[in-house]
């Protein structure tokens, strides 16, 4: 075993899907064996999150260069990391993590920090000849996820005039991961075949779905459930998610939706998403309020915990101390996962680990800035999450992830399992 030591780590900067600069970091074993991983950015971030490292020099990229994440993985490291067993995934974590010794990675940067992460992970399956989601999650790991496929944007990810951030659909009754992708991908071009139809862009956002401006959000949901339709299914087996991203209109104690210039309060707020589920056939909402507010989200579950799935993205950052603290409060019942909120695989795995324990549902998540990389694919696979959001089947870096997965069906073959309405807990 001692060819899978580590020999190298090199750090260099690359681009994402929104041509910002990001960290890859690729991995050599003392056998020769090689792999790398490339971290994704996000545009709409909680501020609970793990701290991204930019360099802030103007003169290059706007400020956003990684030259000092890159530079922090070949000289600080590399050295603690070498002749290190790469099996030794939490080991090679906590390592790093005590090299940076700050509450959100700071130091480093959890962009360094994660890349090497990853790469870690990937190169020892690779090491290995077995699959990532094989080598990460073990011979149990068959539920192929439900995609939360984002076909309609707003908020932060658009320039648009509509609020709500992400439009998804979610195909709970397929039986196979190959159908389901098929029957979203016949729903998407069906809706940019209505949108042309009334003269409404098909121009899309940073994760594929389509961009129009319309005269209400309620609109946006009005037109998925007739794609629904004309793509010849029913709201019964498709379903639509929502992402409000909430915590962009927060404002102290209340709520701004800066494209409509509407005021609300928490409560209003809140009934303004028991009337959108009482009207629509929405089975999950993510982020409905912002992240520091606790009891508007104790109400929110309250209310709507039993008939939706209430995802906290900014609320939990993937961080197993937030998530327990929403357990204490009962506030949300679903955690959105991204593995650069929180910095390591280690810490995203302890994350999911948590929230299954407590009856929570996890939903394996992309950035809106992401890459060719696609670690979540197989992640969402190995801890059988039944859920995985990563944009629309449109653009390469979102594309990529959905083929991961057909290519994960076709290795499982009859032992593939396909998520469905029962994954959300409801």
């Amino acid at each position: 075993m001692n060819g899978l030591r580590i020999e190298r780590i090199e750090g260099r900067q690359v681009l994402d899907s929104r041509g910002n600069p990001t960290v890859e970091a690729q991995i050599t074993l003392q056998n020769g064996v090689t792999a790398g991983a490339i971290v994704p950015s996000g545009a709409s971030t909680g501020e609970h999150e793990a701290h991204e490292l930019r360099d802030g020099n103007m003169a290059l990229y706007g400020g956003k260069s990684v030259t000092q994440a890159v530079e922090n993985i070949n000289s600080k490291i590399l050295p603690k990391l070498k002749g290190a067993s790469v099996l030794r995934q939490t080991e090679l974590d906590n390592i790093m993590l005590s090299l940076d010794n700050t509450p959100n990675k700071s130091k480093l940067g959890a962009n360094a920090i994660l890349a090497v992460s990853l790469a870690c992970a990937k190169t020892a399956a690779k090491a290995l000849n077995i699959p990532l989601y094989s080598y990460l999650g073990g011979c149990y790991s068959q539920t192929m996820p439900v995609p939360m496929m984002n076909i309609l944007n707003g908020g932060a990810h658009s320039n648009n005039n509509i609020d709500i951030q992400e439009f998804m659909i979610m195909p709970v009754g397929a039986k196979s991961f190959e159908e389901c992708l098929s029957s979203c991908c016949n729903v998407y071009h069906t809706l940019g075949k209505i949108l042309k139809e009334r003269g409404l862009t098909t121009a899309v956002g940073d994760e594929g779905g389509f961009a129009p401006s319309l005269n209400s959000d309620e609109e946006a949901i009005e037109l998925i459930t007739e794609a629904i339709i004309q793509a010849g299914l029913n709201t019964n087996k498709m379903k639509i998610a929502l992402d409000a991203a909430a915590s962009e209109w927060q404002k102290g104690s209340s709520y701004t939706l800066p494209k409509r210039g509407t005021d609300m309060t928490s409560q209003q707020l809140i009934d303004y998403w028991k009337q959108l589920v009482n009207k629509y056939p929405i089975i999950s909402i993510e982020d409905g309020l912002g992240e520091n507010d606790w009891e508007g989200w104790q109400d929110l579950t309250q209310q709507l915990g039993g008939k939706v799935q209430l995802v906290g993205d900014d609320l939990f950052v993937t961080n197993a101390r937030r998530v327990q603290q929403g357990i204490q409060q009962r506030a949300g019942n679903s955690v959105l996962i991204k593995i650069n909120q929180i910095g390591t695989l280690s810490e995203t795995m302890q994350t999911i680990e948590l929230a299954k324990s407590y009856g929570y549902s996890t939903v394996i998540s992309h950035r809106s800035g992401e890459t060719e990389d696609t670690t979540i694919a197989d992640l969402a696979v190995a801890v059988n999450a039944g859920q995985i959001k990563t944009g629309a089947p449109c653009r390469g870096e979102r594309t990529a992830k959905y083929n991961r997965l057909l290519r994960i069906e076709e290795q499982l073959g009859k032992s593939a399992l396909y998520g469905n309405s029962k994954i959300l807990g409801l």
